[in-house]
């Protein structure tokens, strides 16, 4: 008799287990936090690109700086009192920025016996008046370093005031959600994730090497 060999059905694979609710709703905030804060802070991320790099090279920028003389005078009155008190700083500060276009911020205003100096400090600028307590006569000298060092001081915040140094750090904590979101993004991928968790420790170790070998 012929035997008829029973019809051998192939196990059928699982099917994909869904992923949690949890899970899903990780994965899809953090790609809407890290796709929307990479816009929004893309501008932000391409000057700090660009201006590290002027900085670490700033000697390829040499030169561009534009000085400025000027000679004036401030009514005697103004300086010329016992009470120094009475001195008029806001007076005289309005005069040097009106009159001579002065810009930035008044970072010192020293009163001596014989003088009052007045500086005046932006990012990639700086001016300084000496000013006779006897007649109110001044010297002014203005500098202007160039588009450049504007833009570094910008990168450092030196000089730039309270609202640029608040734009620095909401800066620094939207970059740091956008590299957080990125690695929890990865850590998802299953396919990916090896790799780039090597990838991670390996660029993390190259600068610590960096650091330790050429860093003095």
């Amino acid at each position: 008799m012929e035997t008829i060999n029973p019809v051998q059905h192939k196990p059928v694979k699982d099917a994909k287990k869904p992923k949690s609710a949890w899970k899903k709703g990780t994965i899809t905030f953090s790609r809407w936090v890290h796709i929307y804060l990479s816009m929004l802070s893309f501008v932000v991320v391409l000057f700090f690109a660009v201006t590290g790099l002027t900085l670490n090279h700033a000697e390829w920028f040499d030169g561009k700086q534009v000085e400025k003389k000027y000679k004036g005078a401030v009514p005697a009155a103004w300086v010329k009192v016992r009470d120094t008190a009475q001195i008029k700083k806001l007076e005289i500060v309005e005069l040097l920025r009106k009159n001579y276009g002065i810009k930035g911020y008044v970072s010192d205003f020293i009163i001596q016996d014989d003088q009052c100096s007045v500086s005046f400090k932006g990012p990639g600028y700086s001016a300084d008046a000496f000013i006779s307590r006897k007649d109110g006569k001044f010297q002014l000298s203005e500098l202007r370093l160039g588009v450049v060092a504007v833009l570094n001081d910008l990168h450092k915040g030196r000089d730039s005031g309270a609202g640029w140094s608040w734009l620095i750090d909401v800066s620094a904590v939207f970059l740091t959600l956008v590299s957080l979101t990125g690695l929890i993004m990865l850590c998802f991928l299953k396919k990916k994730r090896v790799n780039g968790i090597i990838l991670l420790i390996i660029g993390g170790a190259i600068c610590c090497l960096i650091y330790w070998i050429f860093v003095p």
